[in-house]
């Protein structure tokens, strides 16, 4: 299973210390380890688990320039020519080295699909509370869609009514008078009201945070990767640097595509016409949490592509896992291939297996079942402050409908009777 997901692949020369030779290849980093295959043959001449490496250094010599070495055990591996360029690949391999993409807490969190009567209770009910919330969130929005339109209906009313007392007052005005009355005066109040709300603050209102995670950031292509951090908030993304200066800040709105090459890599993209487009890539060991709130934040405009278009159907082939995140299975497979290599041994004593036997029937729910409760309560987060946000802004529009409206009553009242005293 740690062949079908790439996380990333690079031309370099590894260093054959039995041959005392360069070798042309690619350096491949997999969820679980890191590789190097010789261009020619073919064949795997290194292989190492991520867990295994001790250090990843960059260091040159006066025969070997700008060089990787990775220690691993008490094997030194030195890579050299490397493409784009040696701090990509550095920045790249000392993320997932230092997220500890395969940690203790990441293996125990993948057991056995063990499922209980309990687990199956809390979860039938969770998911039942995330159906719920989602026809709320889309009444909601379907709402704050009538709002708008009672907004511009109501601005068109207001035209109405300047229209309307232009006319007035040029009616009122005397017929030797060559310009329209009160016009001037009117205009400038106006105007000043125009401005005024104009240039009236925008009210706050709160902004959640749903998920921030460390990334190593490349804008655009080909062009030097470094670390920085991602945040997905209700409103946007936000993307900042190693000292957390902000880089980029996208708008909801303003995001046109997010693009997911595997379960650890992402490119959005913000598309203008007549200048380049803003794009921004981005990797990181703990971009499987923050998918689930991007599927659910961008559902319209989120691609899957390459090899998470494999987890995106063994999601949909399962009706059992329906309501639990596609990346679940990104990290299942990763966990479950950290177990196979760390089984207990069955020399161990008969009473301890028992009693472990026991604490395992004892168990209320499973680590598998208490992970779907996970993402999904991560789930439920992330549409509870989507409407929040969505309640604030109809709030608001309530108070402005109120007021326009009686805006619009006391217009109308005042040009009724000053149609009737023309009359």
């Amino acid at each position: 299973m740690d062949e079908k997901v790439h996380i990333h692949t690079w031309s370099c020369s590894y260093y054959l210390n039995s041959e005392k030779q360069w070798v042309s290849g690619k350096l491949l980093l997999t969820p679980v380890s890191v590789k190097f295959t010789a261009d020619k043959s073919g064949e795997v001449l290194a292989s190492f688990p991520l867990s295994s490496i001790s250090e990843i250094k960059k260091e040159s010599s006066t025969l070997i320039f700008s060089s990787l070495t990775i220690l691993e055990s008490s094997t030194k591996h030195w890579f050299s020519s490397l493409q784009p360029n040696r701090n990509v690949i550095f920045n790249v391999l000392e993320h997932f080295w230092r997220e500890q993409l395969l940690s203790p807490d990441g293996a125990r969190a993948q057991t056995a699909c063990v499922q209980t009567p309990k687990g199956k209770e809390l979860t039938g009910l969770l998911m039942g509370s995330q159906k719920r919330l989602e026809d709320t969130s889309k009444v909601l929005e379907h709402q704050g869609e009538q709002f708008d339109n009672i907004m511009k209906g109501l601005d068109k009313i207001e035209s109405e009514m300047d229209v309307a007392d232009r006319l007035l007052s040029q009616l009122e005005s005397p017929s030797w008078w060559p310009f329209g009355g009160k016009l001037p005066a009117k205009a400038v109040s106006e105007a000043g009201k125009a401005t005024e709300k104009s240039t009236a603050p925008p009210s706050g209102s709160k902004d959640g945070v749903l998920v921030q995670i460390p990334v190593v950031v490349t804008e655009r292509a080909d062009t030097h990767a470094k670390p920085g951090s991602l945040s997905l908030l209700v409103s946007g993304l936000r993307i900042c640097g190693a000292k957390a200066q902000l880089l980029h800040w996208f708008e909801k709105q303003d995001v046109d595509e997010v693009r997911v090459h595997s379960p650890y890599e992402i490119c959005v993209r913000q598309r203008f016409i007549g200048k380049p487009d803003i794009c921004y890539q981005l990797l990181s060991a703990k971009m499987p949490e923050a998918i689930p709130f991007l599927e659910m934040q961008y559902s319209k405009k989120i691609q899957f592509l390459q090899d998470a278009v494999g987890l995106v159907q063994a999601r949909r082939t399962s009706p059992e896992e329906a309501g639990g995140s596609i990346w679940q299975a990104a990290t299942g497979f990763v966990g479950s291939l950290v177990q196979s290599g760390s089984t207990p041994s069955s020399s161990g004593g008969s009473a301890d297996s028992k009693q472990a036997q026991m604490q395992k029937e004892k168990q209320i729910v499973s680590q598998s079942e208490m992970q779907e409760i996970r993402q999904i309560l991560r789930r439920l987060k992330c549409l509870a402050l989507e409407t929040e946000t969505e309640l604030e802004r109809q709030d608001e529009s309530l108070d402005a409908i109120t007021s326009s409206v009686d805006q619009a009553n006391m217009s109308i009242d005042r040009h009724n009777r000053r149609i009737r005293k023309l009359t």
